[in-house]
């Protein structure tokens, strides 16, 4: 993805509002108690914070593991990121696939709820590298 740096900038933002809007629907539906949608949104959340990190430092990746891997590579091996951060972004992948894909298993509360707050957490600091290289360029 060729952008210049306004496109890259907007892309960012964007990317960010998403995130963060993803992040307030997993919260307001918990008291409905639809676990399935929780993870989702808890998956999308994180997965456009992530991304918005990868557009702002000018990689991109055409699928979700791709996004995984360049994460991992980037962020978490390099020391930017605890190796917790790698590991609880897949575990929100995989939480989703099963959420949205499994036919022989539901998500429960137990499955879902240990992970809201570390994802924020996540979020959080995700979206913070993402501003900071932002600003640098």
């Amino acid at each position: 993805m060729s952008l210049s740096a306004e496109e890259r900038r907007a892309v960012v933002e964007f990317r960010i509002e998403k995130a963060l809007r993803a992040y307030e629907q997993a919260k307001g539906v918990i008291g409905l108690k639809y676990w399935e949608t929780i993870a989702n949104r808890l998956y999308y959340a994180a997965y456009n914070a992530v991304s918005a990190l990868l557009i702002a430092k000018g990689d991109t990746a055409q699928t979700h593991s791709g996004v995984i891997l360049l994460f991992g590579q980037r962020f978490v091996k390099s020391g930017l990121l605890p190796v917790e951060s790698g590991r609880l972004y897949h575990k929100l992948f995989t939480m989703r696939q099963t959420g949205d894909y499994d036919d022989t298993y539901g998500l429960e509360e137990d499955d879902v709820m240990p992970y809201e707050e570390p994802a924020g957490k996540l979020i959080e600091q995700v979206i913070e590298l993402a501003k900071q290289s932002l600003a640098e360029k």
